[in-house]
């Protein structure tokens, strides 16, 4: 090893100590625990209960799992492609001249620093099904007579769920957007208006291209974070209506705290982890690809 490589590694060292001992050793205990047979929360004793796949086998075969993965699947797929469309679309128009620009562009960012309770708290006043905005607008437009209830309603409650996570969501896809849309050399549109290219077809063979690799890096980085989403799922629904939130965050919580199953939490986040490598597996090929 050359004194540069050795050097580097010197510098890297602390940051290397922090990832092992913050993200490293927690998730080698949640593996371990996951074997741990028998119910119990005091992790220093798990060990002298035996160690197993009782609690694997038990998660894979229970059907509750598997519908809490399609509610998971759901719910990021549901947040993920309107919040991607809607930051799109504001990035594109944040990069245009305009007064207030930079004003808008402030105000654009709000959501994403909002608490997630904070946001589950005015997203259950507009859906209340008393006095809530949502329903004064559709009984005002004649959309709807009833008064519905969003998030105690089990055919609605997933969607009731989705749309604040969409606002919270989007600003980050402006963020990222943006600054992509900023290294974009003005010499490619100025060849593409030398050509004939109309706006779609510059957006499709200039703008997309520059932006493509932060957006997909944009979306699995949001994906994960959905996938791990909690607390505005558990301040809005607790998993409920009849488990039709019910996500793998939501019933590892409640399998620990409400049945005192650490071992099987601790193997729904290992299910969990799986899950969120193999998202990063397949967003691979498209990150190491050069555009420009």
């Amino acid at each position: 090893m050359t004194d540069d490589r050795r050097f580097a590694f010197a510098l890297l060292a602390p940051a290397i100590i922090c990832v092992l001992g913050l993200v490293g050793w927690p998730m080698f205990q949640i593996g371990m625990l996951s074997f741990a047979e028998g119910k119990g929360m005091n992790i220093l004793t798990a060990g002298a209960r035996g160690f197993g796949m009782s609690n694997y086998a038990s998660v894979l075969t229970d059907p509750e799992t598997w519908q809490s993965i399609t509610t998971t699947l759901l719910y990021v797929a549901g947040s993920i492609i309107p919040s991607f469309v809607i930051g799109l679309g504001a990035a594109l128009l944040l990069n245009r001249q305009f007064p207030l620009r930079r004003a808008l562009r402030c105000l654009a960012l709000l959501p994403w620093a909002a608490p997630g309770v904070l946001v589950s708290i005015v997203f259950l006043w507009l859906f209340d099904p008393s006095y809530g905005v949502v329903n004064y607008l559709l009984r005002a437009t004649g959309v709807s007579t009833a008064d519905i209830g969003w998030f105690t309603n089990e055919d609605t409650a997933l969607f009731a769920v989705i749309i604040p996570t969409i606002w919270k969501s989007f600003p980050f896809f402006t963020l990222t957007i943006l600054g992509a849309l900023q290294t974009i050399p003005d010499d490619l549109y100025e060849a593409a208006d030398i050509d004939g290219a109309n706006r779609t077809q510059s957006f499709f063979h200039v703008t997309w291209p520059g932006v493509r690799g932060p957006a997909v890096l944009a979306i699995v980085l949001n994906s994960l974070w959905a996938l791990r989403e909690f607390d505005i799922i558990f301040a809005t629904t607790g998993g409920g209506p009849a488990r039709a939130t019910e996500t793998l965050g939501i019933r590892a919580y409640v399998e620990a705290f409400s049945y005192f199953e650490l071992g099987r939490a601790c193997a729904i986040g290992m299910l969990t982890i799986a899950i969120a490598l193999g998202l990063v597996l397949l967003a691979r090929r498209p990150l190491q690809k050069e555009f420009f």
